[in-house]
């Protein structure tokens, strides 16, 4: 079984309470565990976020071109680490191997586009209402920003977080989901080997708790978090504490609207194979379909078609196959949600049970006769489940 330490000031270290506690890794796929990766106490934790304090300040000394050529650095350092970190993902997560090792080679890419803008990071002179006088802008590191990680896209959203913080002049605490930490671990590897200075990135698995006491630490100046509604609101409080800056990438709810003059049979393909990539749980993935009435008994026999050849199972044995979603919470948070809109008067065309068998599977599922006042389409489905509402013509 793979193990795994916290990551910080450029070290693996184990952490310094003799009672510390790992938290198990388990593949979506078996439901068996995989890994055992550190808890950061919330005494380490806190003290990262010093280290990272201190690391910044000579970060921000350097100039943006420097920091850039770091950070190209890294990006060469994923692309060469590219096959164990899309391993380590593939494991935690039910990927196939090649999307996420796809998923590292587009995290290189992101670092190299934020690098890029070392030479656009500008600032103003301002006329002054003072006779003879001009006034300079110009932009300043925030410092510490503590970024947390969502599990759908766990090692693109890393680099996304960072990268632009890098590039800034700030360093960074990472805090990655407890369900797909490894591939973050992995990253810790490349940032060695890119020669970052030590304590700029930092990277820590912790419980909510010690989560909240890094982000309402006095020197973290702004937290990014890429994840639910509710996790923004958690968000929103702890930046009150200390006025920090916040940057939060929510929950989506995508609808398609087909009308009468559609190509109907795209259509369904596209809008299925949004809905069943990553087992639906994207945020930019079709939630909602409103369909004209003229077309909408034929358009759900298309969606019907298109989702039963949607089959699904380990990745690692058929890469065309939908995975599974992340853990067991997540199938029966859709389940019961299935249940609830068809007693509130949805009917399911197709899917909608949980299969025997290990894993956290859920089949493709399809729901029509659906209202807009239904649970069900009011709140993100981050599963492979898409609801149908047909509109009438007035």
């Amino acid at each position: 079984m793979r193990t795994d330490q916290n990551f910080v000031n450029n070290t693996f270290y184990n952490d310094s309470d003799s009672n510390s506690v790992t938290i198990p890794v388990y593949s979506p796929v078996t439901g068996q565990a995989i890994a055992q990766v550190s808890a950061a106490s919330t005494t380490d934790a806190l003290a990262a976020v010093d280290i990272a304090a201190a690391a910044q300040k000579g970060w921000r000394q350097l100039t943006s071109i420097e920091r850039a050529g770091y950070m190209h650095k890294l990006a060469d350092a994923l692309v060469a680490r590219k096959d164990a970190i899309g391993q380590a993902l593939a494991n935690e997560s039910g990927k196939s191997l090649e999307d996420a090792t796809n998923e590292a080679i587009y995290a290189a890419d992101i670092t190299r586009y934020h690098a890029e803008w070392a030479r656009r990071i500008e600032g103003e002179i301002i006329p002054s209402d003072t006779p003879n006088e001009n006034l300079l802008l110009q932009r300043e590191p925030i410092g510490v920003v503590a970024c947390l990680i969502p599990f759908n896209y766990p090692v693109y959203t890393l680099l996304r977080k960072i990268a632009p913080a890098l590039i800034t002049g700030n360093a960074v605490v990472v805090r990655p989901s407890n369900n797909t930490p490894c591939s973050a671990f992995e990253i810790a590897k490349a940032i060695q080997d890119s020669g970052i200075p030590a304590g700029v990135v930092n990277i820590l698995t912790m419980d909510h708790a010690t989560a909240e006491s890094v982000c309402t630490h006095p020197k973290v100046g702004m937290i990014t978090l890429t994840g639910s509604v509710g996790a923004g609101r958690k968000v929103l409080e702890y930046s009150q504490v200390n006025i920090a800056k916040s940057s939060l990438e929510l929950g989506g709810k995508s609808p398609a609207i087909i009308e009468a003059d559609a190509d109907l049979e795209k259509a369904a393909k596209d809008i299925v194979a949004s809905k069943t990539t990553n087992c639906g749980q994207l945020c930019t993935a079709i939630e909602r379909v409103y369909v004209h009435e003229s077309i909408y008994d034929e358009f759900i026999d298309l969606l019907r078609v298109q989702m039963t050849e949607r089959q699904f199972g380990d990745r690692a044995i058929n890469p065309t196959f939908m995975g599974s979603l992340i853990n067991e919470n997540a199938r029966l948070n859709i389940h019961q949600m299935v249940e609830r809109a068809i007693d509130d008067g949805a009917k399911l065309e197709l899917g909608g049970y949980i299969p025997e068998g290990e894993g956290h599977f859920y089949p493709p599922t399809l729901l029509t006769h659906c209202r807009q006042d239904m649970e069900i389409v009011q709140e993100e489905i981050f599963e492979s489940c898409l609801t149908c509402i047909e509109i009438q013509q007035h």
